[in-house]
């Protein structure tokens, strides 16, 4: 208890870890779990059913776990879950998921979140990604792990952006964002992939390889969306280091839906 500042106001049935701190005029609701080693800093307001793994860091002025910005909620007790290790910068907020979707709000591990992001109802949030300051999800978005969005980054609802993918600042989407994609624009265009950044992952030059010929097909050769999958699959053969990678690039191109699209 020596770590809660006495000016919090932490509900008697919130659950705590003992190695959680709790900075100054914090309010804390009593259906949120905090897991060991996290730090939540002084004026948040943490509140629904929300929980929150280990050895996050959050910073001051955030506002988790509030009711979707959504006509339709009637107080049903959806949920935000947030992982491990996670450092959330100041004046951010995350809403509580919406009995529309699967009613979970859900944050994954290592993410790096900068000031005044806005996470909305039912976003599904990868591992290791980076989100620049004032990054704006409408409902429904997914983020697969080690996405980066700069800032002032605007994504529509329903909109996914594959793993490694890549935003520049104020670009703003409307349509899905293939893995190693990266786009600029408003709206918002391919202008390569993310070649630096697989490398400082430690990419084989064979796997990086792959990932080249998977641009080229599907924004250099003029091929429509069916033609260019059909030549990422037979990838797979002449590339057979990439074949993990070409396989996440087909299933995200098979969930994407005629109406919405690719970013291209």
């Amino acid at each position: 208890m020596l770590l809660i500042h006495p000016t919090a106001l932490v509900d008697s049935a919130a659950e705590l870890d003992s190695t959680v701190s709790v900075g100054p005029y914090t309010v804390i609701g009593p259906h949120v779990k905090v897991g060991s080693g996290t730090t939540i800093g002084p004026h948040c307001v943490i509140e629904g059913h929300t929980t929150i793994g280990s050895d996050n860091r959050i910073f001051q002025f955030n506002s988790l776990g509030a009711i979707p910005q959504d006509k339709k909620y009637a107080g049903e007790p959806c949920e935000l879950r947030i992982g491990d290790r996670n450092t959330i910068r100041e004046f951010c907020t995350f809403n509580i998921g919406s009995p529309g979707d699967t009613g979970v709000t859900q944050i994954g591990n290592d993410n790096w979140i900068m000031a005044y992001v806005h996470l909305a109802h039912d976003c599904l949030v990868g591992n290791n990604t980076i989100f620049a300051n004032n990054s704006q999800l409408a409902g429904h978005v997914q983020v697969d792990d080690w996405v980066i969005l700069g800032g002032f980054t605007v994504v529509h609802q329903f909109v996914r952006l594959g793993a490694h993918s890549m935003t520049a600042m104020c670009s703003l989407l409307f349509a899905d964002l293939p893995p190693f994609v990266m786009c600029q624009g408003q709206p918002a265009a391919a202008r390569s992939m993310n070649f630096e950044g697989l490398r400082r992952r430690g990419w084989s030059p064979e796997r990086i390889s792959g990932v080249k010929a998977m641009h080229k097909a599907l924004y250099r050769d003029d091929l429509t969306l069916d033609q260019a999958r059909t030549r990422i699959a037979e990838l797979a053969l002449s590339h057979p280091d990439t074949a993990v990678d070409v396989a996440m690039m087909q299933s995200f191109l098979d969930k994407t839906s005629p109406q919405r699209g690719i970013v291209r």
